[in-house]
């Protein structure tokens, strides 16, 4: 297969979109570019499956090779494995997804939609470059148009909001290429696979790998450079929320895994406490944070610090078990997420409040909205038969095998925070969803549409599949640390 098309065909529907008039041929030009783009997740799926059968055991599959800048040994180079496949099939559901919830945006439908695009070409080519400074590149195009969707059709304090986020972005990605020209220098090659072969001395990873994490560490709300996350979730539109938590902090837990802790093994073990360190303080933070918040965007945001804490952590521990674990938690934070975000929105635009004293008894008015809610809060807590379940389990029982006090206690403090997830997700829920109806002025409300049914039910069907049936994403999510 090649892997260009997963690039091109985004940037194919950013050119259609451009020569549509009209908002409904804006709109169909759109969701039928982003349903091709998951048809094609699924047959990469299907084929690297195919290849694996055949015997195929090359670390990487389906390799497209040109020379960019042969100076400097820059290459476009692409291919995947389990992990690549897997964040592919994250993306294209979460924009499928993104571009169904945003059926009546207005104004300027058309420039929204072409920067949706755009974000979802930067995102398919970071998880498919096999050369770091091309993978920068499309960590790169990934910040302006999240600038752009927040300041001008977000909410609240969207300006301030917009630069905020993406100041400490720029931020992190100048640390993470800093870490890059690190790498290069001591390896005269950007080449991902021929890096990996390569044995750094220590003093270089020692100096190096802190760049790298804490660079892509932002993107994925680190402790505690996380204060762009509340602010800048809370703001966005509805589909720019489910992509910036569903799969743009997903680029950065994927850089700090794939590049930092892959190409930099030995000081990974050396910086190991720190990081568990941080993740551990995320996650209890996280958890209290939310359980503060009224705003529903706001109690989102918040849990999401606390549950990418999860994926840090897994990643810190350096285990088998809590590396997978952590890869699943990205998937079903992911799905989860985009979820919540986009039953949230749904709420909002009939509701035109996010405040949970101003909600109640939405399920009498809002069965499916209100249905797709309790799941996406049931996940977050980690209800088993739901991916979030399967993801915490994982990573609870491959960090519990790194043997040492400090790492048990971490351990037992990141399960602890279950109960605390569940006293907010429970009361938020009640509030919400259950009991009489607040506002007499809600009886007219409509239920959700076509195509926020067909949002809901896509993203659901990915948390159950994982949650009732985790085995196939286990099998192809193969990492061997070094």
């Amino acid at each position: 297969m090649n892997l260009s098309l997963l690039v091109l065909a985004p940037l194919i529907t950013v050119v259609a979109v451009l020569f549509c008039r009209g908002r409904s041929s804006i709109r169909w030009v759109s969701l039928a570019g982003v349903t091709v783009q998951l048809i094609l997740a699924f047959a990469l799926l299907f084929l690297y499956w195919k290849e694996r059968a055949a015997g195929n055991d090359s670390a990487m599959l389906f390799e497209t090779r040109h020379t960019w800048f042969r100076a400097l040994n820059i290459d476009y180079h692409l291919g995947v494995d389990g992990i690549s496949v897997a964040m592919i099939l994250l993306t294209a559901f979460v924009m499928e997804a993104a571009i169904l919830v945003s059926w009546k945006i207005a104004p300027m439908t058309k420039e929204f939609f072409v920067l949706l695009h755009i974000l979802s070409a930067g995102a398919y080519g970071f998880f498919l470059s096999l050369d770091l400074f091309t993978l920068f590149f499309f960590l790169e195009i990934s910040v302006i148009p999240k600038f752009l969707l927040i300041g001008i059709w977000g909410s609240g304090k969207k300006e301030y909001s917009a630069m905020k986020l993406a100041l400490m972005l720029m931020g992190g990605s100048a640390l993470a290429f800093i870490g890059l020209l690190g790498v290069y220098y001591n390896t005269h090659t950007f080449d991902w696979p021929a890096i990996s072969q390569i044995h750094l001395p220590l003093q270089a990873q020692r100096l190096w790998f802190p760049f790298l994490f804490t660079g892509f560490g932002i993107f994925t709300a680190l402790f505690p450079f996380h204060t762009w996350v509340p602010d800048g979730h809370s703001s966005a539109p509805t589909a720019a929320s489910m992509f910036l938590a569903g799969i743009s902090m997903k680029l950065g837990s994927y850089g700090c895994l794939r590049v930092a802790v892959f190409l930099m093994p030995e000081a990974a073990r050396i910086y190991s406490p720190v990081i568990i360190l941080m993740a551990t303080i995320a996650i209890v933070y996280g958890a209290f944070a939310t359980m503060m918040q009224k705003d529903l965007k706001y109690m989102n945001a918040y849990s999401s610090i606390s549950h990418c804490g999860f994926i840090l952590l897994g990643i810190g521990m350096l285990t088998q078990t809590a590396i997978t674990g952590a890869i699943i938690q990205m998937i079903s934070h992911g799905l989860m997420t985009a979820l919540f975000f986009a039953a949230i929105g749904m709420i909002y635009d009939r509701t035109h409040t996010r405040l949970v004293g101003q909600l109640g008894g939405l399920l009498k008015i809002m069965p499916f909205i209100s249905t797709i809610f309790v799941l996406a809060g049931l996940c977050s807590l980690g209800l088993p038969g739901l991916s979030g379940f399967v993801a915490e389990i994982t990573v609870f029982m491959g960090s519990w095998q790194h043997a040492g006090e400090w790492y048990r206690l971490a351990t037992i403090l990141a399960c602890s925070s279950i109960v605390i997830t569940a006293v907010y997700i429970l009361r938020a829920t009640g509030q919400t969803i259950m009991g009489p109806l607040k506002d007499t002025h809600y009886n007219g409300l409509g239920d959700a549409a076509w195509n926020e049914r067909l949002a809901g039910i896509l993203l659901t069907a990915g948390i159950v599949a994982i949650g009732i049936a985790p085995f196939w994403l286990s099998r192809l999510l193969t990492y061997k640390l070094n």
